[in-house]
């Protein structure tokens, strides 16, 4: 902590280069004397406390030490943290002093707009992220779109039993209609998450959900036609999942990964096997400009005869979270039923690729450009990783105070008969 490093230069008038020389005296080994926190006259010192990485009468850890600054970026309750050292009451000793800027955490957020999906919606929410200054996290949420009507309520513990034991009861209840059919569902679950090493959370979950499928069309599929009526799915999930990235909501460098297994089955109606991988990278490249790779691929199939697997857990592409330019849930299998009708259902088998070249426009605002390329499909018994389809576009990104805001063009590259070539889309809320 307290090492010196004197430089001494020896200089080459004539070659014009010059040697250096680094003298460095390392002095004796430094600890944490005492760790002050100033400023958090809302948020509590052991909320701050438990995302350092230091601690009182351990060893001087410069690293652990910007990782703490870190991890209280991360917290986003803070506008500003500054971290000053002081000798202590001995040539071995270290006084840390930690001076936080709070900033509000409540926030209550309402907004309309007109998107691909939904066509005209409204978005409304109501949050505080640290309840009582404890560092819950309670949550209130409503979407009216014309296919979709949803509530969401939901509360986490980050910190049960004072370990870094996340807890998370959710509730809610939806309506959403699809080309086919209607659903009108509502459930509730719990869950839990661990820290398992570095930027590294491990989670479990058990979800129950009641739905009610509706209003079937002539056209269906058989396989959707047998699903009417009400269906109840019982399931228990486990995921592991790594997170480095500087933000949540802009990053710049970091990567992000999951690995998710669902059993449905613990009861009910419904019984399928589904795990989903996913990756994705940043990369800081020149002049404020990012660079993502972002990588998707899913399996689900029946785990019994006398079980059923719903429509509305398989899989579909297409749309502003997925590949671009092709109408939500555009990229799907297609099936003849039992009058030879054809429609669209969902495949069992799914992957996906996208890659972005983020570009500043006005950090001060928050707007950003994009030109990406998206390629994917979905299938079904064959998989065929060169059957892809695929676009390019370019669009623009707003980190507006209610919410992101993107505004995105994809054309279709291969585009088959009956598809358009490309489209524009909009949407409000967070990217993948």
């Amino acid at each position: 902590a307290y090492a010196e490093v004197t430089p001494q230069v020896n200089e080459d008038l004539q070659s014009l280069v010059a040697d250096i020389t680094y003298n460095v005296i390392k002095r004796q080994e430094v600890y944490f004397e005492n760790i002050f926190i100033n400023g958090n006259t809302r948020t509590r010192d052991k909320v701050i406390r438990r995302e350092l990485k230091v601690i009182e009468q351990e060893q001087f850890d410069g690293a652990a030490l910007k990782r703490s600054v870190r991890n209280l970026y991360r917290m986003d309750y803070f506008e500003d943290v500054r971290v000053n050292t002081v000798k202590g009451s001995a040539d071995d000793q270290m006084v840390l002093k930690v001076d936080v800027t709070e900033k509000p955490t409540g926030q209550f957020s309402f907004g309309a707009g007109f998107s691909s999906e939904e066509n005209f919606f409204l978005v409304g929410s109501i949050s505080e992220r640290n309840l009582f200054g404890k560092g819950q996290i309670l949550k209130f949420g409503g979407e009216f779109g014309g296919s979709t009507t949803r509530y969401t309520l939901s509360f986490t513990e980050p910190w049960m039993f004072d370990i870094p034991l996340s807890g998370t009861i959710t509730g809610y209840d939806q309506e959403k209609t699809y080309s086919e059919y209607d659903r009108a569902s509502s459930g509730a679950g719990v869950g839990l998450s661990y820290p398992v090493f570095d930027y590294t959370r491990l989670y479990w979950s058990y979800a129950y959900d009641s739905s009610d499928v509706l209003n079937i069309a002539d056209e269906a599929d058989d396989t959707i036609k047998e699903l009417e009526g009400n269906l109840v799915t019982s399931s228990m999930s486990l995921s592991l999942g790594y997170d480095s990235r500087d933000s949540g909501l802009n990053p710049t460098e970091g990567s992000k990964h999951r690995i998710d297994y669902e059993y449905a089955g613990l009861g009910g109606d419904v019984g399928f096997n589904k795990a989903i991988v996913e990756t994705g990278w940043y990369f800081p490249l020149f002049k404020g400009f990012v660079g993502f790779l972002h990588a998707r691929g899913g399996a689900v199939a029946k785990n019994s005869d006398n079980l059923l697997l719903p429509d509305y857990e398989k899989f579909y592409l297409g749309g502003m979270n997925s590949v671009r330019g092709f109408d939500y849930r555009g990229i799907s299998l297609t099936s003849v039923n039992s009058n030879g009708d054809v429609t669209k259902i969902g495949g069992e088998k799914m992957i996906q690729f996208n890659a972005e070249l983020i570009i500043p426009i006005s950090k001060k605002i928050g707007l950003m450009g994009v030109v990406f390329f998206d390629a994917g499909n979905v299938y079904g018994d064959e998989f065929e990783i060169g059957d892809l389809r695929k676009s390019a576009g370019y669009g623009f990104r707003w980190f507006s105070p209610l919410a992101p805001i993107r505004i995105e063009y994809g054309q279709i590259l291969d585009p088959r008969e009956g598809e358009e070539e490309g489209r524009w889309e909009f949407t409000m809320g967070g990217a993948f």
